[in-house]
């Protein structure tokens, strides 16, 4: 048997044979060699490369996992804020006082002499009427205004009839105003005379008008479980007026430098409430206490400090220590 030379078997599996009808596949040199050397050296390259595979495989997985455990968050940073529990309602602003003036007795209007809108005094004129009758010759009697403010609206005119059932003028006092609201039973123990009270109305948007709790009822409606009370408004500009629609805000609690947070925020319930904070690259559990809730934030009593970052989105799969991506810083 011709040996054949492992210089010119190299150059034909090259595909570097002086014969044009070669063609072989390309293979790696060690391979040939292994080949020849005989099966033990070609199984150990083998299960050579078999590990160095499992090693390299595995290290891409372990590179892998720590990249999974930094976590994408969004957080919010606190801050001390005032913080006001109010009872919203729904009323109409009335003078603080006002009424309705009839003539003495029955005859014609002899004379208007005020007009929608002017300033009164109390005993002031405000129209005569004549009370002649066939045969009888009569003084002129004056209709008086029983106490001071603006004439809100004048109902008769020169030479109209009247009786002492007929309403003359409607005369208010809106130095103050008033609102009324009923208030449900469970409330009254947190209802105090003098308890602020804010209110808004359309006619000035974004002003805020600030009065106190002047009468409380001290008895409850059989039907609907309320008392009524009453709010008194400091009113010198005569900016509201009787009949005007109102928002108010009843005061039940005041805080001061409170701390607010996103509800979404906390996990689970007093007392084994919950919240993340960022330190550094982690997210960390902090137990808190939680307080009285405003709309969709939420008080805390304890646990944390103005200044601090927490997380309001993402913590569901947080952990305490676990590294974070912060994708958006948001300042509350």
């Amino acid at each position: 048997m011709k040996k054949l030379d492992v210089r010119d078997q190299r150059s034909e599996v090259r595909g570097h044979s002086r014969s044009p009808g070669s063609r072989r596949a390309k293979m790696p040199e060690w391979f040939i060699l292994d080949s020849m050397a005989g099966p033990g050296l070609a199984a150990y390259r083998a299960l050579y490369c078999v590990m160095l595979l499992a090693l390299g495989g595995c290290g891409e997985k372990e590179t892998n996992k720590t990249a999974e455990e930094a976590l994408p968050v969004r957080v919010v940073q606190t801050e001390a804020r005032d913080l006001k529990r109010t009872l919203d309602y729904a009323s109409s602003i009335k003078a603080q006082d006002d009424a309705m003036v009839y003539p003495k007795v029955t005859g014609k209007i002899l004379e208007k002499l005020k007009e929608d809108g002017a300033a009164v005094n109390k005993g002031d004129i405000i129209a005569y009427v004549d009370r002649d009758e066939i045969g009888f010759k009569f003084e002129k009697s004056p209709v008086d205004c029983p106490l001071s403010g603006i004439i809100g609206s004048v109902y008769v005119d020169k030479g109209d009839s009247v009786s002492p059932q007929t309403p003359i003028a409607f005369v208010v006092n809106i130095d103050n105003v008033r609102v009324s609201m009923d208030v449900p039973e469970k409330y009254l123990p947190l209802m105090v005379l003098g308890q602020s009270a804010d209110i808004s109305v359309d006619a000035f948007p974004g002003h805020t008008f600030t009065g106190k709790v002047s009468k409380i009822s001290p008895i409850v409606d059989l039907q609907t479980r309320t008392a009524p009370i009453e709010i008194v408004f400091e009113n010198s500009g005569h900016k509201l007026t009787p009949g005007m629609f109102a928002r108010v805000k009843l005061v039940l609690e005041e805080k001061t430098g409170a701390i607010l947070i996103p509800k979404e925020a906390v996990i689970g319930k007093n007392p084994a409430t919950v919240v993340y904070t960022i330190d550094g690259k982690n997210a960390r559990a902090r137990k808190v206490k939680t307080g009285i809730r405003s709309g969709g934030e939420i008080v805390i009593e304890e646990g944390l400090a103005a200044g601090e970052f927490i997380v309001v989105m993402g913590q569901q799969r947080l952990r305490d220590g676990a590294e974070v991506i912060v994708e958006k810083e948001l300042s509350k």
